[in-house]
């Protein structure tokens, strides 16, 4: 009996190592799969990765090169900690965290050592009381700065190393007697890790925040203009009676994409702040305008918000008035159909940096869609209808008046960075040398009351659309018939 408990002990232990050790199994090929398909989707991270391992080698150097080790001995790990703490994926973030970091050195160092030579003027006894009460002042005074919301968005990184730095040269300098060239060795060393991060960042596959934002809006100014462009047959399609139309969830996705546009604006805020530190580069000179990004990303959003409030009756099953319906479906398409194109003209002037006028055509016709609709609402008739069956469509209907608002504010918008970026011009379809002439004409018989003749008068309106010639021409030719 001893013997075979102890062997189905030794089973039961043999069992549960086995299915561990499958387990452990399918947890690696997880983690390889979700690996591979991140690097599919961005490539750019697997080249990140392989960056922060080339600078991590080259400032190696200070250990593995006797001559180096020699010079800056034990500090040389400082490059080491600055490649780890400041190498990001973008240029702009690495050249924040860097530039931070090595002005909060130098600055702090010199702090540091300035408050030293102070402190051992007083003595012994004195010193220390004096290093407590500086670095006291400084770290509070610092820390308090930090609640600044300029500070916080830019410098925050910066005012923490500096808090460190200072108070590490400070307080080592009671028990250091070679202070000077402590600070210097790790000046160099940060310095120098910094300024690896920096090249291979900018010169070796760079990822620029900028183009990062640019594209971020751009694209979810595309999906909103897809939203538009198949909400009105989307809603007006559906039938009246409320059954839902079974449809493959591919063929809308198009209408979740707005979606990617409502929790963008962490991800714009930080991307336009590591821009403002990035150089010159393609299409984007100093000081592109990196705000009106910003601004025009709010507009988005709140579009994108209208959305969401409208989306919810696409599946609603409500019953509601046919004849009602009917009145302003045709408003409802136009200002949907035009809304979307609208959207769609902003994003490609953005992204092809051009400027935006194409879009202005399809914003007058979302207003004048807006006319119409106002018209027919105040045109229909309540009496024979049960006011909660049109509750759904003329709500719909209000929230479309409020999203003609906001893409005309966003065009607006889009007009103000095209002046501050400098878009490109768009030359005229029709030049001033060969202008169309649009021709209208009336014929109005004139009796001759002297014979049996009749004058025709025909009148012509020739219209240019010429930039040089705005108004039309009229005139009258007069034609007898016998």
């Amino acid at each position: 009996m001893e013997i075979a408990a102890e062997t189905q002990k030794k089973t039961g232990v043999f069992a549960r190592g086995w299915d561990c050790l499958k387990s452990t199994k399918g947890r690696v090929v997880q983690f390889a799969k979700n690996a591979k398909k991140q690097g599919q989707d961005d490539p750019r991270k697997i080249i990140h990765s392989l960056k922060v391992g080339l600078a991590l080698t080259l400032v190696s150097l200070f250990y593995y090169f006797r001559p180096l080790y020699d010079s800056f001995g034990v500090s040389g790990m400082w490059a080491v900690l600055t490649v780890v703490v400041v190498f990001e994926f973008t240029v702009g973030a690495t050249l924040s965290k860097s530039i931070n970091r090595g002005f909060a050195t130098m600055l702090a160092g010199a702090l540091g050592v300035g408050a030293q030579q102070l402190a051992s003027l007083f003595g012994e006894e004195g010193e220390p009381v004096v290093l407590g009460i500086v670095v006291f002042l400084l770290a509070a005074a610092s820390t308090f700065s930090r609640f600044s919301p300029r500070i916080k968005a830019r410098y925050d990184y910066g005012v923490l190393i500096f808090i460190l730095t200072f108070s590490l040269v400070a307080v080592s300098g009671y028990r250091v007697n070679q202070i000077m060239e402590l600070a210097h060795q790790r000046l160099s060393t940060i310095l120098v890790g910094g300024a690896t991060c920096i090249i291979i960042s900018i010169f070796l596959c760079p990822v620029w925040a900028g183009e990062d934002l640019h594209n971020m809006i751009v694209h979810n100014m595309e999906k909103l203009s897809s939203f538009f462009e198949g909400f009105g047959g989307e809603y007006f399609m559906k039938p009246i009676d409320g059954e839902s139309i079974v449809d493959s969830k591919d063929n809308k996705s198009f209408l979740q994409g707005y979606r990617s546009a409502l929790n963008s604006k962490s991800n714009e805020e930080s991307l336009a702040n590591f821009a403002a530190w990035e150089p010159c580069h393609g299409r984007f000179g100093f000081r592109h305008p990196w705000k009106q990004y910003l601004k025009i990303g709010a507009l988005t959003r709140q579009c994108a918000y209208h959305i969401e409030a409208i989306s919810s009756y696409l599946n609603s099953e409500t019953q509601v008035s046919v004849e009602f319906r009917t009145r302003i479906q045709e408003s409802c398409t136009t200002i949907s159909s035009e809304s979307g194109k609208a959207l769609k003209a902003l994003a490609s002037a953005i992204k092809t940096m051009k400027d935006p006028s194409s879009a202005d055509a399809y914003v007058e016709n979302a207003k004048a869609a807006v006319k119409d609709l106002e018209i027919a609402l105040n045109a229909a008739s309540l009496d024979e209808t049960d006011l909660l069956d049109i509750i759904p469509d003329a709500t719909v209907a209000s929230i479309l008046i409020e999203i003609v608002k906001c893409v005309e504010k966003v065009s607006e918008s889009v007009h103000e960075l095209s002046g501050l970026a400098h878009f490109k011009g768009v030359e005229p379809t029709v030049t001033p040398e060969k202008s169309q002439l649009l021709h209208r004409g009336t014929i109005k018989p004139i009796p001759d009351r002297e014979g049996d003749a009749t004058d025709v008068a025909i009148t012509v309106e020739a219209s240019s659309v010429s930039p040089e010639n705005d108004k039309g021409k009229q005139g009258e030719i007069h034609v007898n018939m016998y």
